[in-house]
């Protein structure tokens, strides 16, 4: 059964969950206050734009709230009163809780936190969910919608902010990894684009070994090193320059600071 779905706040990761859904067939509304910007979605099949949030909601069976955490008590509040009975209420901005959700919407109401990432606009997110006890009954109909555009995993609440540093965050972080080593195809000699192709398989490549055979990461780097080869040297200056230990520390200091975020909210 195909549901019509809006999308409130359609920026850089409303439109990405966008144009993941789009392929889905399910009916969008999207809503941004300037939709000029929106131009190129008004022409597509099943796709509506609007400024209007409460025209948005007044129709919709799952409500996606894509904005900012600061926004969110106003918006909330402004299309409380429009949200058909029983319509899903999604919301993905970081630190928002379900605390809150309620505050506003009610304990009655269907309401969950989602974490995707940007991936999720090429149907790659892995994409952490969380529910009130009232939406524990329909948890997986929201995973089935985001199991149409990635991976899911339901967690419980606790986790979300840990989630949203590894999940959400951790798109950049792994993209910066294929800069740097693309930086360092072109210092070896590549051209960038070559450099950045071979990095970019590569690591996707990395990635599928690990999601396939299931193994530890360091049973694949075994496979790869040999004595006093080149790819154990590598790794090891790598390691005494600080990699491992710094991805660690900017995991936790972006942890921290969802849990600033967490606080001001």
């Amino acid at each position: 059964m195909k549901s019509t779905i809006a999308i409130i706040g359609a920026g850089n990761l409303g439109l990405s969950i966008a144009s993941g859904l789009h392929q889905t067939g399910h009916t969008l509304v999207l809503t941004r206050r300037k939709t000029a910007s929106l131009s190129s979605w008004s022409t597509k099949e099943n796709v509506e734009v609007t400024s209007d949030n409460i025209q948005a909601v007044s129709k919709a069976d799952i409500v996606i709230i894509a904005v900012q955490p600061s926004q969110c008590d106003r918006i909330l509040r402004q299309i409380k009163p429009s949200l058909q009975k029983n319509c899903l209420v999604v919301c993905t901005a970081a630190g928002y809780q379900i605390e809150q959700l309620e505050r506003v919407l009610g304990s009655d109401t269907l309401v969950y936190r989602a974490m995707p990432n940007t991936a999720i606009s090429v149907q790659a997110s892995m994409t952490l969910i969380a529910s009130n006890e009232k939406g524990v009954s329909r948890l997986s109909e929201v995973e089935k919608l985001f199991a149409h555009v990635g991976e899911t995993l339901a967690i419980e609440e606790s986790q979300m902010q840990a989630a949203t540093v590894l999940c959400a965050s951790g798109i950049a972080f792994w993209l910066r990894l294929i800069r740097a080593n693309t930086q360092g195809g072109v210092q070896l000699g590549f051209e960038s684009e070559v450099a950045l192709k071979i990095a970019t398989q590569t690591a996707y490549g990395a990635a599928r070994l690990l999601i396939e055979s299931g193994n530890h990461p360091e049973a694949e780097i075994d496979r790869v090193t040999t004595p006093s080869g080149c790819t154990i040297t590598g790794l090891n200056v790598m390691e005494h320059s600080g990699m491992s230990s710094a991805f660690i520390q900017g995991l936790t200091a972006s942890f921290d600071k969802i849990n600033e975020i967490k606080s001001t909210t």
